[in-house]
């Protein structure tokens, strides 16, 4: 007797088991093989794909595998998936937890109901409470219209839990399908936006809206493509060709961030010379003030392994910003780019250097600023945009950030611009300058128009006079040796020695604290 129940026993666990199995396959197969050949017709990897290319193998914990939505109309009681449309769960990369959610677009277009944003939910409050990244892999159609108001609280919780690990622990968003109407904004409240080019695309109103509204006609690519987003509208931080290019770009990016805001970032093996010199940047730049130069030969010159990882590539061309190492340790680059518009500060450069330096002070990320920039650009363009408000923010982002901030002036620091881009007036901690420093509230051709214009106009000769001058006012102002009398500038420096200079003050600045007064938060000028 005992025996037989023993055996009916385990034969029940067995079915049991299969049950499970059954399941659990369903739920891997997400859409169906149909759907998932369709999905590598179109030139993209499977939700399931994307993950083992992002996370190291057998890593990935999945959670909620099995749970579906709980609408019943518009027939949808009997349309059940398992996993709903979204893969959840944890892994690693580079060996540290990171939470990731996947939108299967096979599995109800990865649309988005109620259950499906309870998933992405629960993995987000996890990573706060853990204190590690979160990574959205999004393919998506958009609202699940079956489920009405549903699908709209949905979002909303997840846009105020984007608001709320801001800051906290790193966002990543990778688009890699389609993203309109609400969904977009998830991914904008994130710290940064990848794409992959062909097979994505972000916008409000799609072009058949738009065609009937304003007659405008817009493919989709040119409305809301990947290169749309990077070089136009400064959305899209990356870009990649394929998906699993973009899995690559995001692993690379970890490598520089911290799980937490409460972490330092993670070093890396250095074994490039922290003493190296290179002595071909005495001649980077340029005897002629006016010549430009690429301002990423210094960059790279002075990185471990002569890497940076250039964030923004393609937007606001005229200031430089990304990441890169120095003795191991990950450091942000900001700097003014003189070979685009001569390195002037406009809107959105103001914009996207604002939002960089934020982000490294947020996540204690020391800073390293090259400056040549003579001045905000003039016009009225800028002016209308509202260039004052938009260049505020810039001033404000250096003004708070209390990480450790090197700046090296190659050429030009002119007028606001120089204080602008992390001076000793607001809280720089290490300012130091080529001899090719030009320090001055503006050009010099400029400023004698105005301070000396009448003893211009009195001269026999004024065209002598006015270049006899400019001549004077370069000598006595063009160069750092004024500001460096003051105690503006720490030192003026040999260029060849910028990378060991650079890495001595890190070491120096290692365990430097610095605060702000006590307040619920600032009012930058939005």
């Amino acid at each position: 007797m005992v025996n037989t129940a023993q055996k009916g026993k385990s034969m029940e666990n067995r079915e049991l088991l299969k049950a499970m199995e059954e399941r659990n396959r369903r739920a891997l197969e997400g859409g169906g093989t149909e759907r998932i050949r369709r999905q590598h017709e179109g030139g993209k990897l499977t939700a399931r794909e994307r993950l083992d290319a992002l996370l190291e193998p057998h890593t990935f914990q999945e959670l909620d595998r099995l749970k579906t939505h709980r609408c019943t109309d518009f027939g949808m009681a009997d349309k059940q998936i398992p996993g709903d449309g979204v893969v959840t769960g944890w892994g690693a990369i580079h060996g540290r937890q990171v939470f990731v959610f996947a939108q299967d677009f096979t599995s109800f277009g990865g649309s988005l109901s109620l259950a499906h944003a309870e998933k992405v939910c629960k993995i987000m409050k996890m990573a706060m409470k853990v204190g590690a990244p979160v990574i959205g892999l999004c393919d998506s159609g958009g609202a699940r219209i079956q489920e009405g108001v549903n699908s709209l609280a949905g979002y909303a919780d997840i846009f105020l839990l984007n608001v709320m690990a801001s800051g906290v622990i790193p966002q990543i968003t990778a688009i890699m399908g389609p993203s309109a109407g609400g969904a977009v904004y998830s991914p904008a409240l994130t710290d940064w936006i990848f794409m992959v080019e062909k097979t994505s695309y972000m916008f409000i109103t799609g072009p058949e809206v738009i065609k009937a509204v304003t007659r405008e006609v817009v493919s989709k690519e040119d409305l809301g493509g990947a290169m749309a987003h990077a070089a136009k509208s400064g959305v899209a931080h990356f870009t990649a060709p394929d998906d699993r290019g973009c899995m690559a770009m995001i692993r690379e990016l970890m490598s520089y961030l911290p799980q937490n805001n409460m972490e330092d970032p993670p070093r890396a093996a250095c074994s490039d010379d922290p003493a190296r010199l290179d002595e071909k940047l005495r001649d980077a730049v340029p005897a002629d003030p006016n010549k430009p130069y690429d301002m990423r030969t210094i960059i790279c010159s002075n990185l471990d392994e002569r890497h940076f990882f250039e964030v923004h590539e393609h937007w606001a061309r005229n200031i430089v910003v990304g990441f890169g190492r120095l003795d191991g340790a990950p450091v942000g680059i900001v700097a003014n780019q003189p070979s685009i518009m001569a390195g002037c500060l406009d809107i959105e450069a103001s914009i996207k250097g604002a939002r960089f330096v934020r982000f490294c002070d947020a996540f204690n990320i020391p800073l390293i600023i090259y400056e040549d920039v003579p001045g905000f650009l003039p016009g009225t363009h800028q002016e209308y945009g509202g260039i004052i408000k938009h260049g505020a923010k810039l001033i404000y982002a250096f003004c708070e950030a209390t990480v450790p901030r090197i700046t090296v002036i190659t050429r030009k620091a002119y007028g606001g611009a120089y204080i602008v881009m992390s001076s000793k007036h607001i809280r720089g901690d290490i300012n130091i300058a080529y001899p090719t420093a030009e320090i001055a509230v503006m050009g010099a051709e400029g400023a004698v128009n105005i301070i000396s214009r009448g003893q211009i106009q009195a001269a026999a000769d004024p065209q002598a006079e006015r270049r006899r001058l400019i001549s004077a006012y370069r000598e006595k102002f063009y160069n750092p040796y004024r500001a460096a009398e003051l105690g503006y500038i720490d030192e003026v420096i040999d260029p060849a020695e910028t990378r060991p200079k650079l890495i001595q003050a890190l070491r120096m600045l290692k365990n430097k604290r610095d605060t702000n007064p006590p307040k619920k938060h600032g009012n930058i000028p939005l």
